[in-house]
């Protein structure tokens, strides 16, 4: 999913939707009847009624639907997106970033090996270090994106997945927050991702992608981890830990620009 999902984010500036791409394969009065079938499945897997009660009240949202319809292919050459986004602001920010979290990036390298310019890259990449998270309420995105028809196998994991981090006790309805395609915290994880490889770095009991900078960073990590990330290892185009890059985001340009940005913090250091 990360490989239209996080461009989308970045690049929403570039998203168009053509007339009538808003209509989705089902009809939103069925939506309601469909919430009621998605919690019947939740709760088969173990989510508690305290959890389910966060579908309560969810509506159908067309605009999401006509966002997801609307993606087009990204056309922007790397030199064309790495000029802009491997910006003046981000380089010096990341540089300033990675000295005020010296200890923790410390850690991480150590429990990880991961070093701190590549987490700091996807940092600045997906939410500006955690300034653009998004602020469209989750749930409802995903209970849109589940209810049409294109995606929905996947989108319904989603959802139920996102339950599940409320019934774990990472996170509050309320603060279910991100990107329009369901995407939380500063380095933008799914809820599936998010379960599977946020990780509680600080100790303090939970597992924080929205306001807990260690665990951000560590959970970041982590992902890379999970995808096979070598210690040591290179990450340019040609290098090992590149592929695990792609794994993040498998447009090229993307994943290329993250690789750059890294090496330029790297020789900022």
């Amino acid at each position: 999913m990360r490989i239209t999902l996080h461009v989308a984010l970045l690049l929403s500036g570039l998203l168009c939707t053509a007339p009538g791409s808003a209509a989705t394969c089902r009809d939103p009065a069925g939506f309601d009847a469909f919430l009621a079938q998605i919690e019947k499945e939740a709760a088969a897997n173990g989510v508690s009624a305290p959890a389910l009660s966060a579908l309560d009240g969810l509506t159908y949202d067309p605009d999401i639907v006509a966002k997801d319809h609307g993606q087009k292919v990204f056309k922007q050459t790397f030199e064309e997106f790495s000029g802009r986004m491997i910006n003046s602001y981000r380089l010096r920010k990341g540089a300033q970033l990675m000295k005020q979290h010296a200890s923790v990036f410390s850690r991480i390298e150590s429990t990880y090996g991961v070093p701190a310019p590549v987490i700091v890259a996807i940092w600045g990449l997906e939410t500006d270090f955690g300034a653009v998270n998004g602020n469209t309420p989750t749930l409802r995105a995903l209970a849109t994106l589940a209810f049409d028809c294109r995606r929905t196998e996947r989108f319904q994991a989603e959802l139920i997945d996102a339950l599940k981090l409320i019934d774990r006790g990472d996170l509050t309805p309320a603060a279910m927050r991100g990107a329009w395609a369901g995407e939380i915290g500063q380095t933008q994880f799914m809820p599936s991702s998010y379960l599977k490889y946020a990780v509680d770095f600080d100790g303090n009991g939970r597992r924080d992608l929205i306001h807990n900078t260690p665990d951000v960073l560590a959970s970041t990590a982590n992902y890379l981890v999970g995808y096979g990330w070598k210690r040591g290892a290179g990450w340019e185009p040609g290098e090992p830990n590149f592929s695990v890059i792609k794994d993040w985001n498998k447009a090229d340009v993307y994943a290329r620009t993250i690789a750059a940005f890294a090496t330029k913090l790297t020789a900022a250091q």
